[in-house]
């Protein structure tokens, strides 16, 4: 009988070191402080590593007290955490269609709400399902893309406890940080000033207001910050091996990795990939990976520069990258054979591509690598040290 872990690194893989994550996720817990409790954002399927196994992970973590709950951006997400056994909060932080409210209530999820409006329809969802659900203001102090206005709490505080009278229960409020990763602080000092100004024009629980924790806190500001000393944090991309602004670098969680499928000799003047961008000077020996951008690889990494590891050397991707292959330069790594593991990102031997080396290479950011990988890729979660984690 084949070995199931090497069937699925047998082509193209996302190794998760569950491990890693944990020890992040306890970081940020430690930095906001005694007391405090997290909820975990899983959105993208846990940023493209696998709720599921994500989610054990946390549960093993973390005590009752520790784990208040978890965050997602879609009702189908929140569906999914259900079906995986998940029995506390949920919280659904983007902004939820009208349409998905039915979905929302049969489900138990916290919606984030941002107008009276949704306040009513979300009141409306839980007199028709019969059960008394649960929402979050969330208070616009800078983001622009939902919330409240901060600066006009004391009208819609009043407006939001009437319209949720005694069908919904109000059970937090929450700003999200705009520049938090940034060298310069004081924006969001500024954010969270507002914030606490909201709040306190806000109507107290015994007359209807919220009854819950208030938070803001990503990763950057709990690790940067100590989370305000709010109780309640937010971490996200930190957890999964992403760097959350100066100081605040985690431990590598996702190593994407691929098997040379093909070696040969070239002579020169040789060409290579869409366009033949690149011609061989000389002779060379290349090698051909079986991963591409149809896996989520970023077309453009092979022109700017990008390289793998192949027997703990770096080398050149040449020419432009295919959707299902992609050639790198062995010459330098003459003991290089067909079934050589090649890193695209993380740790081989000595060297090592950072996940946000590469994202910042592509111009752009490591949540968008991570939610980027395809599903041909198959997630490989261990504890570590090379098993496999328990289901």
């Amino acid at each position: 009988m084949s070995d199931p872990q090497t069937l699925l690194r047998s082509r193209a893989w996302v190794d998760v070191d569950l491990g890693a994550l944990r020890r992040n996720l306890r970081r940020v817990l430690n930095a906001a402080g005694p007391g405090a409790a997290v909820v975990p954002m899983i959105k993208a399927d846990a940023y493209g590593l696998g709720a599921a196994a994500v989610v054990r992970a946390c549960r093993a973590e973390l005590s009752r007290d520790e784990l208040w709950g978890f965050g997602v951006a879609a009702v189908a997400e929140g569906e999914a955490l259900r079906a995986m056994g998940w029995p506390g909060p949920v919280t659904v932080f983007a902004v939820a269609p009208p349409g998905e409210y039915a979905r929302a209530a049969a489900a138990d999820l916290t919606l984030a709400l941002s107008d009276p409006e949704a306040v009513r329809g979300w009141a409306a969802a839980a007199l028709a399902s019969g059960r008394r659900l649960r929402f979050q203001t969330e208070v616009d102090t800078g983001m622009g893309r939902a919330g409240f206005p901060w600066e006009r709490a004391a009208e819609w505080g009043p407006v939001v406890a009437e319209a949720a009278g005694d069908l919904i229960a109000w059970v937090g409020c929450f700003t999200h940080f705009h520049s938090a990763d940034e060298l310069d602080l004081a924006p969001t000092d500024a954010q969270w000033e507002r914030f606490r100004a909201a709040v306190a024009a806000l109507p107290p629980a015994e007359a209807g207001g919220p009854a819950g924790p208030v938070h803001a806190a990503n990763s950057a500001a709990a690790l940067r910050r100590g989370g305000y000393g709010a109780g309640l944090v937010r971490p996200g991309i930190f957890l999964y091996g992403g760097a959350a602004g100066p100081g605040a670098a985690p431990e590598p969680v996702a190593s994407v990795r691929a098997r040379l499928a093909l070696v040969r000799e070239v002579p020169a003047g040789t060409t290579v990939g869409y366009g033949a961008t690149y011609t061989s000077a000389g002779a060379e020996r290349w090698g051909t990976l079986s991963v591409g951008y149809g896996d989520g690889v970023p077309r453009r990494l092979g022109p700017l520069g990008g390289c793998v590891l192949v027997r703990g050397r770096r080398v050149p991707i040449l020419g432009r990258i295919s959707m299902d292959a992609m050639v790198v330069d062995l010459t330098g790594v003459p003991d290089a054979r067909p079934g050589d593991v090649a890193t695209l990102v993380g740790r081989d031997g000595g060297e090592e591509i950072a996940l946000d080396e590469v994202a910042a290479r592509c111009g752009t950011i490591s949540y968008e690598i991570l939610t980027g990988l395809g599903p041909r890729l198959p997630r490989v979660h261990t504890d570590g040290a090379g098993e496999r984690a328990g289901a």
